[in-house]
């Protein structure tokens, strides 16, 4: 089954995650399908901290991937911001 998650990336004490499609079978941050945005929790104001392809978040959705509760709880969030 296909799933939309993040992936952790970035360095220490600096997360970074990338809003992927990826196998649910799969590690964390291996083997993903598709990049979908990205989001930076400790971003600066003046900065970008989300943002989400929704062209190809809904593609995802109409095929049957299951969205992760973090995920959705983003995606409600900036879309009221």
């Amino acid at each position: 089954m296909v799933t939309i998650r993040l992936a952790r990336g970035g360095s220490h004490n600096r997360p970074y995650f990338y809003i992927v499609a990826t196998d649910s079978h799969s590690r964390r941050d291996s083997n993903f399908i598709e990049k979908l945005g990205f989001f930076n929790p400790i971003a600066a104001e003046n900065v970008e901290a989300f943002r989400l392809n929704n062209e190809r978040y809904s593609h995802w959705v109409n095929v049957g991937a299951q969205t992760s509760p973090t995920v959705k709880k983003l995606i409600k969030a900036h879309k009221a911001a």
